[in-house]
């Protein structure tokens, strides 16, 4: 199967080319980003130099979509909802990496992303990745909206709890840590090293454009699911993703048999891995890898459930769990070409 990649000189984008390059059932067609064409991609990432030997190309929909059977989009938010219809038309499948097709709600789309949302037939027919849960015959999906790295490892830590109405779905605060890969590969006074190293700090408060995402997927689960505090602040590291959930259990429960729920409910779900009590997971424990991580513990002195999830948010958060996606699509293992390690220490 051919496949093609338009945003190839992101971080997203890389992640792309770094696991498809050894997948055994596709090969990479073509790269492409709206500048730098004609140059080989180890210009932009030397890393890839003596083994990637794809110069980039121009975004021809027409000339791609005659080419290859499989379009991955990894870039910036409102560009794929231009490109995808040309593709789709072309009986091209799509993932797409960016949050274009996420939202089902237009209106909501534009309040928090601040730009139009793609058209309602597109968001109708996309499919949300989030790999485990996903409840419909991938091989028959022609997108695939992947979901964002923060709702990713939220939603895989709240799914148990929320579907089996153990918590009080209006109880749930979100704190979560990310590293500065997640904010992209451009400029910014906030990622600028002299501003991240050695150094916390919290952004967007109440304003995350991935606060609708989780709470449009609680609500498909539990639609007694209200808003939530979303809270997101920037860690001094490359990659990884920390979501720490808590809420208010809707009876008196223990560790161990939450524990056990979460065993149960991804006991075949080959990439989210449940920790035993007391222990709880960091970031270097997923590191470069698709895994998902997770721990919990009950307080009885408040009633509360503090759940812990981690991802690399470059692989599960993005790349890796869109690699997961297609190869549902292509109705062949889930893990192939990203059942590796985690890269440690």
């Amino acid at each position: 199967m051919k496949v093609a990649i338009i945003g190839a000189t992101g971080y997203g984008g890389a992640e792309l080319v770094r696991i498809l390059h050894r997948h055994p059932r596709v090969s990479i067609h073509s790269v492409h980003a709206s500048s730098s064409q004609g140059e080989p991609l180890s210009n932009s990432f030397p890393h890839m130099q003596t083994i990637v030997h794809d110069q980039l190309q121009s975004v021809d929909l027409q000339k791609i979509a005659a080419e290859v059977d499989l379009v991955f989009t990894a870039t910036p938010s409102g560009v794929a909802k231009e490109l995808a219809p040309a593709l789709l038309a072309e009986g091209v499948k799509v993932i797409d990496l960016s949050g274009d097709f996420r939202m089902n709600d237009r209106e909501i789309y534009k309040k928090w992303y601040g730009i139009d949302a793609a058209d309602e037939k597109l968001l109708n027919n996309a499919v949300y990745g989030l790999t485990e849960w996903i409840d419909v015959d991938l091989s028959e999906a022609n997108l695939i909206a992947n979901p964002g790295c923060y709702p990713t490892s939220v939603l895989l830590g709240l799914a148990p709890l929320v579907m089996n109405q153990k918590v009080d779905e209006n109880t749930i605060i979100v704190d979560a840590k990310t590293g500065v890969s997640g904010a992209g590969k451009g400029f910014s006074a906030a990622t600028h090293f002299a501003e991240t190293n050695d150094n916390f700090k919290i952004y967007k408060v109440n304003q995350h454009q991935h606060t609708p995402e989780i709470e449009q997927m609680l609500q498909v689960w539990n639609s007694q699911t209200g808003a939530i505090t979303f809270t997101t602040h920037l860690a001094p590291m490359t990659r990884g993703i920390m979501a720490t959930m808590y809420a208010t259990a809707t009876e008196k429960t223990s560790t161990k048999e939450l524990l056990d729920l979460f065993k149960e409910s991804y006991h075949d779900k080959y990439f989210v891995r449940i920790r035993k009590e007391g222990e709880f997971p960091s970031t270097k424990e997923v590191y470069g890898s698709n895994f998902c991580d997770i721990s919990l513990a009950y307080d009885e002195r408040t009633n509360r459930i503090t759940v812990v999830s981690v991802i690399d948010n470059l692989v599960k958060g993005a790349s890796g769990q869109a690699v997961q996606n297609m190869n549902k699509m292509l109705g062949i293992d889930e893990k192939t070409g990203i059942d590796f390690m985690p890269v440690f220490p």
